[in-house]
């Protein structure tokens, strides 16, 4: 694996310091020699389900990747791969898009940093944050 990719609460809680984030995710989010990422399939959750009046996500999807990028978080677009790898995953989980970053994990070699139980049975490629 080369690094982590942050699932849209982890980030959301690293974001705006929320005492939420577990402490294995502070402590790769601390480590200056890690590779993490997050994804715009996080920016995209967030406006879809601010608007849909969700106060998880009561949050601007701007000000998220401006945190992201000046704590020196890479950007991981989606591409085509990525897509297509979403149906190579199991049915164990319905979310679109926690399954498109399963998929993007997969394909871009790094692990899904997660709380999300459902999301921790794919197992390969996710860890609990």
């Amino acid at each position: 694996m080369r690094g982590y990719l942050l699932d849209t609460h982890v980030l959301l809680w690293a974001a705006f310091g929320s005492p939420r984030l577990p402490a294995f995710a502070r402590s790769v989010l601390a480590d200056s020699r890690q590779l993490v990422a997050f994804s715009v399939v996080s920016l995209w959750e967030i406006i879809l389900k601010s608007g849909a009046d969700r106060p998880d996500f009561r949050v601007d999807a701007a000000a998220v990747r401006t945190y992201a990028r000046m704590a020196g978080l890479g950007e991981v677009a989606v591409t085509g791969e990525h897509v297509l790898g979403v149906r190579e995953l199991e049915p164990l989980h319905h979310d679109p898009f926690d399954r498109l970053l399963l998929a993007q994990a997969g394909e871009e070699q790094l692990v899904l940093l997660t709380v999300d139980r459902k999301v921790l049975r794919y197992g390969e490629h996710v860890k609990k944050a």
